[in-house]
């Protein structure tokens, strides 16, 4: 099953958990061709240390999180971007299409999290604005093994039995959650973890449908 034909799953999955977890959600060549790109722009030297807040208060603290990563651009995009990118517009719409949630655009970046850097618990919208709805992460890590760490932890609601789940960040698997509502963390790896990573965003709060 191609991503566009699993946009409709992933809504649903949204509508009722509030996150989704989608296996191979894009073709293994696309996946590799994102993965080689990586690491060559990393090698080049294009990949910046991340940091945390924003404007006066933005910072690099590698205490908090470890990651080096670099902004895409949809407008110029390489060639194995492009099919990421009409991937990601798809499920756009139909997010729109299924849940009424206005997103207006998207943002992404590649991160790299070298051997043992981790993020720190967190939610990925600011207490004053309310723009970023979905959070997404596709991973691109080939032969990625559960011991080799690396794991999103997606801390769930109170009163979930088992209070949070681990994602295995394999190449290819995809996850979505509402960006308001699940607390987070990057688990330290012993080898450097790819992804890329991004943001559904809306211009203006909307109502939206989402439990």
């Amino acid at each position: 099953m191609n991503p566009f034909d699993r946009a409709a799953q992933i809504a649903e999955a949204l509508a009722d958990r509030g996150f989704a977890i989608v296996a191979d959600w894009l073709p293994p060549d696309q996946v590799v061709a994102l993965a080689e790109e990586a690491r060559a722009l990393s090698a080049s030297g294009r990949f910046k240390p991340a940091g945390v807040g924003r404007g006066a208060g933005h910072a690099v603290r590698e205490d908090i999180r470890g990651d080096r990563i670099l902004w895409l651009d949809e407008q110029a995009p390489t060639p194995a971007q492009a099919r990421y990118w009409a991937a990601i517009e798809a499920l756009r719409a139909a997010l729109n299409r299924e849940l009424y949630l206005g997103l207006a655009y998207f943002e992404a970046h590649y991160a790299i999290y070298p051997p043992g850097a981790h993020y720190q618990k967190h939610v990925d919208r600011f207490s004053d604005a309310d723009e970023r709805v979905i959070s997404c992460s596709m991973y691109l890590n080939r032969a990625w093994r559960e011991e080799h760490g690396g794991q999103l932890r997606l801390h769930l609601a109170d009163g979930h039995p088992d209070g949070y789940i681990d994602v295995v960040p394999a190449a290819g698997t995809c996850v979505l959650f509402r960006s308001d509502t699940f607390p987070h963390e990057v688990l330290p790896a012993t080898q450097a973890r790819l992804s890329v990573t991004g943001w559904f965003r809306r211009r203006q709060a909307g109502p939206g449908r989402l439990p």
